[in-house]
C-alpha cells in the first residue's frame, strides 16, 4: 500500500505554491488509463476467458506491462517486479504522454544498476484489476459500458495467475528472479508457494505472509471513505464530468493510508507545528503544513487512480493469506524453493517486521540466517526510498 511512484516516496515537504497551482484544475472522473490515451512504454497482452476463485468470470483479459533488457537465449535472464498497490508497470523511465509519474524505481532498475538491465531482462506488469492498462473495473466490458461495480472481487491468487497466463505469453517457464514490495510481495510469496519449480530468485520487502486483522481494519475504513462519497454513486460514476466523480472519497482514503506508509518521526521533524500560510490555524481559517501536505498528495492522487480499482485491490490484499487451504503459513513457506530475500523496515507501522521475520523462519532457502532489517525514518515507504540498501541486497540477491 505504498506510495509506489518518484514523486511520492521522496521524504515529505512542506506544499508551496508552485505545488498547489498544480492542481486547481478539477478532477476527472477517474485517473484510469483508457483506450485512446497515449501508449507510453506500455506494451499489452490479451487472453481469453479468466475464471476467478470465487467462481466469476471474464470473458477476456488483457495485461499491460513493460520490459527493459534482452531476453537471453536460452530464456534464462528474465526477472519479474511486481508492484504495490497503487503501482503500475513504469518502474523506469520519464513522465510523458501515457505516464503520469516518473518510473517508481529508476535507481533500482536500469544499466548498471541493481538489477542490471544489461544483465536482466525485466518485466513489470500492471497487475489485474489495476487502471493503467490492465483489465480492470474502468475497463470497458462487452456491452460497451464500463465494468464498475460488476467487477468481480479478485484475490492475490487470481491476480498471481493473470501474471502466470502473461509468462507463459512470454516463453518465460523460469523466472531468474521474483521480486515485490508491500502488495507486490503478496504476489512474489504466492509465486513462490504455488509455483516453485517457476522461480529461481525471490525478492520479499515490507510484505506480509497473510494479512492481519488489524491490517483488514486500516484498509476498511479506507474502503468506507470511498464508497461513502455520494459522488461514488455505487460505482458507476464512470459518465460524471471533470469535479463531480469520487474525488474527495478517493483523497480522503488516500490520506488514511499515507499515515501508515510513513511515521510520527518523519512527519514530526519535517513539519513540527508549522502553518502552511501566515493565516493563524487558531480559529482564522488557517492550516497547518502537514494538513496541507496530505490534502496536496490526497487531491494528486486522484489524477492518476480510479476508485474503483482501489476498492478492487484493496479487497485482493486482504485475501492475501499463503497458508489458506494449504496447511497454514508454515506448511505453505516450506514449498519455496527460490534462493530468498525477505526484507524489512525497522519503522514499518503498515506491515511491521514480525510478518517478515515469519517468513524468514518459514522459507528454508534464504540466503541470510535472518531477515534483512534495515534502519529508517520513512516507514513502510523505506523499501522505495532508502533505494541505496535495497538495491544492495537485491544485487546480492540476484549475484546468489
Amino acid at each position: 500500500m505504498d506510495w509506489q511512484t518518484s514523486e511520492d516516496t521522496v521524504p515529505s515537504a512542506p506544499v508551496t505554491e508552485a505545488d498547489a497551482r498544480l492542481l486547481l484544475g478539477r478532477p476527472p472522473a477517474t485517473g484510469a488509463w483508457r483506450d485512446g490515451d497515449p501508449i507510453g512504454e506500455r506494451r499489452f497482452a490479451q487472453f481469453g476467458a479468466f475464471s476467478t476463485e470465487g467462481g466469476a468470470s471474464l470473458p477476456g483479459i488483457r495485461l499491460a506491462y513493460e520490459t527493459w533488457g534482452e531476453l537471453s537465449p536460452a530464456r534464462d535472464n528474465a526477472v519479474l517486479i511486481l508492484h504495490a498497490l497503487t503501482g503500475d508497470s513504469h518502474v523506469r523511465g520519464e513522465a510523458g504522454p501515457g505516464h503520469t509519474t516518473d518510473g517508481w524505481w529508476g535507481e533500482v532498475v536500469g544499466p548498471g544498476a541493481p538489477i542490471d538491465t544489461d544483465r536482466w531482462f525485466v518485466v513489470a506488469p500492471n497487475i489485474l484489476g489495476g487502471c493503467q492498462g490492465s483489465t480492470g473495473p474502468a475497463s470497458i466490458a462487452p456491452d460497451g459500458y464500463e465494468w464498475g461495480s460488476r467487477f468481480p472481487f479478485l484475490t492475490i491468487r487470481d491476480q498471481v495467475a493473470a501474471q502466470v497466463m502473461l509468462a507463459d505469453a512470454l516463453g518465460i517457464d523460469v523466472w531468474a528472479g521474483v521480486v515485490g514490495g508491500s502488495m507486490g510481495g503478496m504476489h512474489a510469496l504466492e509465486w513462490a508457494v504455488g509455483h516453485p519449480e517457476r522461480v529461481e530468485r525471490l525478492g520479499v520487502l515490507c510484505s506480509p505472509p497473510t494479512t492481519t486483522a488489524d491490517q483488514v481494519a486500516l484498509n476498511s475504513v479506507q474502503i468506507a471513505a470511498i464508497q461513502m462519497d455520494p459522488r461514488f454513486a455505487g460505482g458507476n460514476y464512470y459518465d460524471a464530468p471533470d469535479g463531480d466523480g469520487p474525488h474527495r472519497g478517493l483523497a480522503l482514503a488516500r490520506r488514511m493510508a499515507l499515515l501508515n506508509y510513513r511515521t510520527p518521526t518523519e512527519l514530526n521533524q519535517r513539519f513540527q507545528r508549522s502553518w502552511q500560510s501566515e493565516k493563524s490555524p487558531f480559529g482564522e481559517g488557517g492550516r497547518y503544513a502537514v494538513e496541507s501536505y496530505l490534502d496536496f498528495h490526497g487531491n494528486r492522487f486522484t489524477r492518476r487512480f480510479d476508485a474503483n480499482s482501489y476498492l478492487a485491490l484493496v479487497e485482493a490484499m486482504n485475501s492475501h493469506d499463503v497458508g489458506r487451504d494449504r496447511g497454514g503459513v508454515e506448511d505453505a513457506l516450506a514449498r519455496v524453493t527460490a534462493r530468498t530475500l525477505v526484507l524489512g523496515v525497522d519503522s514499518d507501522r503498515l506491515f511491521p517486521v514480525e510478518g517478515q521475520h515469519r517468513i524468514s523462519r518459514g522459507v528454508r532457502t534464504t540466503i541470510d540466517d535472518e531477515t534483512v532489517v534495515l534502519r529508517s525514518d520513512f516507514g513502510h515507504d523505506g523499501f522505495l526510498i532508502e533505494t541505496e540498501p535495497v538495491g544492495r541486497h537485491l544485487r546480492r540477491l540476484l549475484d546468489s
